[in-house]
């Protein structure tokens, strides 16, 4: 039962923004099912489709800079993130 419910949880807790995963090999279970742009950490947003520590980096220090992402369609505003990563990505983010 606990390999059934960890996948769940673990989608949950990046889906509401909760502190990063103790440790790597949790992470392997994880399906990311929502991530808020204006809450999730470098991690969370690692693990997008096409966003990997660096391009992860930058939508924090974007945001820290100017503020919450009022739409996710601003997110392409970020240097090194263009609006096809925003659409192979869409289903998943919200702010």
């Amino acid at each position: 039962m606990k390999k059934r419910l960890a996948p769940a949880l673990l989608a949950m807790l990046l889906a509401t923004g909760a502190p990063a995963l103790a440790n790597e090999a949790d992470a392997k279970d994880v399906v990311v099912t929502s991530v808020n742009i204006n809450t999730a950490t470098p991690d969370q947003l690692a693990q997008l489709s096409g966003v990997g520590p660096a391009k992860a980096q930058a939508i924090v220090e974007y945001r820290d800079a100017n503020g919450p992402f009022a739409s996710v369609d601003d997110l392409a505003r970020v240097k090194g993130i263009g609006e096809a990563t925003v659409e192979k990505n869409r289903h998943l983010l919200s702010n």
